[in-house]
């Protein structure tokens, strides 16, 4: 089938879009030049970034390795080019093996010429802070990563506090408010949250995310384990407004946001 280029209105302005794909949709662009207009204007507040099977799992074992691929790892690296810190749980970290944020010597650049760190540091939300020290976050070459946790948790570790800035954010339960109080009064404003579902959920349930990035993966991916989590107190759900459709190898890219 052929492809035609075409004009799509994205962030307010008509700009030329990426080829289109068969059922129509715009490609997902592949280079940070291309992604810059559908991406490039993160909000001050929370960016959420997360993938999804077509039956609705977050993860296939236990990782996202199986339901995403290189173009979407690629726009995950542009999301965290454009985010003053990215937020995640703790549980994720140990199960996506996570490690410090990396960003090209382009990307860096860019940052630094606007003013920004040369790339993010990670803030790690967690309830008891049982990260093993031998985590690839704590790599000494990088930014020191925060730990967010509950405030008896805090005071346990102490050999914590020489890799990581800790902060009690909670006595009983993680106030996620306070995260972002807390990130935002550190000048980190552009807060990128990559999850897992339990965090993205505490989010959610204070009425703290801002934008809603969504990779829907064409996988059936069948029952998945996943933390458990009480049921919702909120009266309505948040409404978000869809900014734009993409796709690419069959993956459904869909940014929401705040009106």
């Amino acid at each position: 089938r052929s492809l035609v280029r075409h004009s799509r209105e994205v962030s307010g302005a008509f700009r030329l879009s990426a080829l289109a794909s068969p059922v129509g949709l715009p490609l997902l662009p592949l280079t940070d030049a291309e992604l810059e207009p559908y991406y490039g204007d993160a909000p001050r507040g929370v960016r959420a970034n997360m993938v999804q099977t077509i039956d609705g799992a977050g993860a296939f074992h236990g990782r996202t390795k199986k339901i995403t691929d290189h173009a979407d790892q690629a726009l995950l690296k542009h999301l965290r080019s454009h985010a003053d810190v990215v937020l995640v749980g703790g549980a994720t970290v140990q199960a996506e093996m996570y490690g410090p944020v990396r960003l090209d010597d382009a990307q860096q650049a860019a940052r630094v010429a606007a003013g920004y760190a040369a790339v993010p540091p990670l803030a790690v939300v967690t309830a008891r802070a049982l990260l093993s020290l031998d985590l690839r976050i704590f790599d000494p070459a990088a930014p020191k990563p925060i730990i967010f946790t509950l405030a008896a948790a805090a005071a346990e570790p102490p050999e914590l506090t020489d890799v990581a800035d800790v902060v009690a954010v909670g006595d009983a339960s993680l106030d996620m408010a306070r995260v972002v109080d807390e990130l935002t009064g550190r000048g980190l404003g552009r807060i990128l949250c990559e999850g897992g579902p339990f965090i993205l959920s505490q989010l959610i349930e204070q009425d703290l995310v801002d934008e809603m990035c969504l990779t829907l993966s064409p996988y059936l991916a069948g029952s998945q384990p996943t933390t458990a989590q009480p049921a919702s107190n909120r009266e309505v759900p948040t409404h978000l407004t869809l900014r734009h459709a993409l796709t690419r190898n069959d993956l459904l890219y869909l940014r929401y946001s705040r009106a």
